[in-house]
């Protein structure tokens, strides 16, 4: 049973197809108050009480950490998760996007808990379309929930959407408290916060995400998140993205074929 989403926003879900699928630049939706509002204050604090256990991804791409060990979140959390992990809720979203046969990933892998801090940033990207580990697994849909309160204009962290050429910004999505962001996951979902946050040193732009897939019944080829600058930026910027570009595509393979953990890296990134 469903009882920690909003009451409007399966509504919302079910009568959106046609915004969704019509979004620009790229099928997506905004939905406000999605938790309801006793279950996003507790996911707030479960998260500001997750201490030990953070993978630090610290490299020219992105400054954050994130935390996907789902048996050590809170109990909260660990019931919103599940919530959207169900059968029930996919079939929404499965109603909203008209993409069938979508499967949620129980280990979490590159989703969970996010947290980024003053002067952190994401690179505009396309994330990972295939699942590293899961090998018959394509990535459809990314569900995101911010959770910030009191989060203004001027801290920055608007989640940016691009044109497919990568040439202008055509959407941003400012993180406030208990906004949800739905986006269909493709080669041309080009999306970032690429200016370091100005927030307050004691705040953070925090989220939880959660990455939805589809089987295909096959290998899908592996496709690892692909950084892109935008036009302003410089030569020796350009060149760094695209080293760090090919760096995470050497990982990628690492992780899929040789079983190398996301631990080992992150206990080098941390330093950074």
């Amino acid at each position: 049973m469903i009882e920690r989403v909003g009451p409007r926003t399966l509504e919302t879900l079910d009568a959106g197809a046609g915004a969704f699928r019509t979004a620009q630049p790229y099928p997506h939706v905004v939905l406000e108050d999605f938790l309801r509002p006793e279950a996003a204050d507790t996911l707030l604090a479960e998260f500001e009480a997750t201490r030990d256990g953070w993978t630090f991804l610290h490299h020219v791409n992105e400054k954050k950490r994130q935390f996907t060990k789902l048996e050590r979140l809170g109990p909260t959390t660990r019931a919103i998760v599940a919530e959207l992990q169900s059968p029930e809720f996919i079939a929404h979203i499965e109603t909203l996007t008209g993409i069938s046969g979508l499967v949620a990933d129980p280990d979490l892998d590159g989703s969970g808990l996010h947290e980024i801090k003053r002067g952190g940033h994401l690179n505009m990207h396309v994330d990972f379309l295939s699942h590293v580990v899961k090998r018959h697994w394509s990535r459809r849909l990314n569900l995101l929930i911010y959770l910030n309160k009191g989060w203004r204009e001027e801290y920055n962290g608007h989640l940016e959407m691009w044109s497919r050429d990568m040439q202008r910004c055509e959407k941003k999505v400012l993180p406030v408290f208990n906004r949800c962001l739905i986006f269909q996951t493709s080669d041309i979902s080009w999306h970032g916060h690429p200016t370091p946050l100005a927030c307050p040193p004691e705040t953070s732009r925090k989220s939880l995400a959660l990455y939805y897939y589809r089987d295909e019944g096959h290998t899908v080829s592996l496709a690892s998140t692909d950084y892109r600058a935008v036009p302003t930026d410089s030569l020796k910027k350009r060149a760094l993205i695209a080293l760090d570009r090919w760096a995470l595509r050497v990982y990628s393979l690492l992780k899929r074929y040789v079983g190398l953990r996301d631990r080992v890296v992150s206990a080098i990134l941390k330093r950074f």
